[in-house]
């Protein structure tokens, strides 16, 4: 595994994205739950199979693919579904996390989620940084990237921890509520900062 890991999350909206791929930049490897999470259910694969055989043919696009807005529907309308859904693939993605982390080889290797600490994977992690906006930020930012309903994305931000108690939890926390260049300033520093941190580590 890698030897310093920095634990990235946000909630929907907040601009994980934009950190990490700032960071990505500075030649930082990247390990993302989201991306793993689509990974786990692609076509043919152990997550995508057992997601057909609960569901039904339904759940598939006609392309073979999982319909996720048809799968985001159920589960936001039946908690059983949704706690069935997280049995199933949290331990997928939990393994192929942390096969991803053990090949990083960067000074330093972030992992991106956004329930780090909703799902317990700030336990992998050295340190953990939380991108931070308003909750109507999230929402308008969401909602216009996403083209979705504001109900559907209120209820997206309340299944997730709340934004106070993200900030008990976080070592370091990045306001993402302000000028990208201000933003990006204060991300370099923090970079100096995790590379000392790694350093002290691995001396």
């Amino acid at each position: 595994m890698a030897n310093w890991i920095l634990g990235l999350t946000g909630g929907i909206g907040a601009g994980k994205t934009t950190v990490s791929d700032y960071l990505n930049k500075l030649a930082i490897c990247v390990v993302d739950a989201d991306v793993v999470a689509r990974e786990v259910v692609e076509p043919g694969s152990e997550g995508l199979n057992a997601i057909v055989a609960h569901f039904g043919a339904q759940i598939l696009t006609d392309e073979g693919t999982l319909d996720r807005a048809m799968l985001r529907s159920i589960i936001f309308a039946d908690e059983s579904e949704k706690n069935w859904l997280n049995a199933l693939l949290h331990p997928l993605i939990r393994t192929q996390l942390l096969a991803q982390l053990a090949h990083a080889d960067s000074d330093y290797v972030i992992l991106s989620a956004p329930l780090l600490f909703e799902n317990g994977l700030e336990q992998y992690c050295d340190k953990t940084l939380l991108v931070d906006v308003p909750v109507e930020v999230q929402l308008t930012r969401t909602c216009k990237r996403d083209n979705a309903h504001q109900q559907q994305v209120e209820r997206i931000i309340e299944a997730q921890m709340s934004r106070a108690d993200k900030c008990k939890k976080a070592d370091f926390i990045l306001d993402n509520n302000q000028p990208l260049e201000a933003m990006q300033t204060e991300l370099a520093a923090l970079h100096q900062v995790f590379l000392q941190l790694a350093e002290k580590k691995c001396a």
